[in-house]
């Protein structure tokens, strides 16, 4: 007798579901998920009114703008490289206060900077100069306080729980990340400083929170609680913990994960894609602000650029349960595509229903492949190096947003200049033909990538 088939996901059940488990998870849990929430709300909240920020205080250029936001985004994955692992020598909750304490300090210098009277107008100014210093403590602290995060989650769960704890944990940074939609009432009384002053308190309420919710006691129980729902499991030795060390650059060399020709195909073959997410952050909300100005979306910029990771919250684990038979690669083909093509509805020109269409299908377009990027990371790699894969996958993501951040504050000044007509449109069309370049590439590739690389592995 054959087993019957398993029961197909609820799409719906998939999104309720990690609520259902927060309500159960431990303390040590909740505070973790409380600071990703938060996070998420304080972090995309200031991101969208960085470039503003320094156009508006800093008397900064377009160009000057993009390069100060990309200033902080790509200089978080530097600072991880870094600082990501204070946790192991410091502890989880020293690590959390302490990294909270300098995003408090760099978003309260943010903050009060332009009530310093400073003068202001270029990079070596004392206003630049102090707000950069605000950046490079947010930098260090998000370093810190993002790899600590998914420390917590393998620290406080067993390996029956560990799997809907990360998912919780994305889940919650993404919602925090739509609550900025409620920030325009505060930003029409008190300005984008004003904004900056309430998220800079909001970050001291978390630090507060935390340090009431996860104890020392509380998080040795936690570890030590998980560590006996672990099962007492050896672990053997894998073949390439028992085969001997090649050491030397030019083995190092051979063997680096960039040396696999197809793997490095795959990844670098995403980074048109990838430029939507870095615009996003980049150019979106001074966009919406310029293109739609004097309308109810212009106004409420915040609404259109946090709308996103609302939708991600839904749809990934909707999509998902709706693609669990479908070949990952062909999910990877397709997802870049229809991400990348809402762009060419933006072409058309600024229209508000242009611009909800652009926002749904590219997240929809999001929640297919990103969730698979990993996945299919990890599929190339060959036995015993996953997480060398894994780690390496994330470089071109770093290019992405330091690549994207010299050239995307001159694009919105060119085509886009604050107080003047624009031509919007034919910006979007560039970018969305460079976007396109990754469906392109990775359906060409097909016959040579879209194969099962466990086979070569063995």
């Amino acid at each position: 007798m054959t087993s019957p088939e398993p029961t197909p996901a609820s799409p719906l059940r998939e999104v309720v579901q990690p609520f259902i488990d927060l309500v159960h998870a431990p303390r040590a849990l909740w505070a973790v998920n409380l600071l990703s929430f938060m996070e998420g709300f304080v972090y995309f909240g200031m991101v969208i009114y960085l470039h503003m920020y320094f156009n508006q205080y800093g008397g900064l250029s377009d160009p000057k703008a993009g390069l100060m936001v990309g200033f902080l985004t790509w200089g978080i994955t530097i600072s991880m490289l870094f600082f990501g692992g204070r946790a192991d020598a410091w502890g989880l909750r020293k690590t959390f206060l302490i990294a909270l304490g300098i995003m408090f300090a760099g978003r309260a210098i943010l903050a009060f900077a332009p009530a310093l009277g400073l003068h202001a107008g270029g990079f070596l100014t004392p206003f630049t100069l102090v707000a950069g210093l605000g950046i490079a403590l947010l930098m260090s602290g998000y370093g810190m306080c993002y790899p600590a995060g998914y420390a917590a989650i393998r620290a406080f769960t067993t390996p029956a729980t560990a799997s809907m704890a990360f998912a919780m944990l994305y889940a919650v940074m993404n919602l925090g990340g739509w609550l900025p939609t409620f920030m325009t009432p505060v930003r029409d009384r008190w300005g984008i400083q004003g904004a900056y002053v309430f998220y800079a308190c909001t970050t001291l309420v978390t630090l507060v929170a935390v340090a009431v919710l996860l104890t020392r006691r509380v998080e040795t129980d936690a570890i030590a609680k998980a560590r006996e729902g672990a099962a007492p499991k050896e672990a053997a030795p894998s073949a390439e913990a028992a085969a001997p060390v090649k050491r030397g650059l030019a083995n190092w060399l051979r063997n680096h994960p960039l040396a696999d020709a197809k793997f490095s195909f795959f990844i670098f073959s995403l980074i048109p894609v990838q430029t939507l997410f870095a615009y996003n952050w980049l150019l979106f909300a001074p966009y919406v602000d310029r293109a739609y100005a004097g309308t109810w979306v212009g106004k409420h910029f915040e609404a259109a650029s946090s709308l996103n990771t609302l939708l991600v919250f839904v749809l990934c684990p909707v999509v998902a349960a709706l693609s669990r038979k479908a070949k990952t690669y062909n999910m990877m083909i397709l997802g870049t595509a229809v991400m990348a093509s809402p762009t060419f509805i933006l072409a058309l020109g600024p229209t508000a229903w242009g611009l909800l269409a652009y926002i749904v299908i590219m997240s929809v377009g999001e929640a297919m492949w990103q969730p698979r990027f990993l996945q299919y990371a990890a599929e190339i790699a060959p036995e015993g190096r996953t997480g060398a894969y894994m780690g390496v996958a994330q470089f071109p993501w770093f290019l992405t947003k330091m690549l994207v951040s010299f050239y995307a504050g001159s694009a919105l000044a060119h085509w886009c200049p604050k107080g003047q007509p624009g031509h919007t449109g034919t910006m979007w069309l560039i970018f969305g033909v460079a976007s396109m370049m990754s469906a392109v590439l990775l359906f060409v590739a097909r016959g040579w990538l879209g194969k099962d690389f466990r086979t070569k592995a063995a």
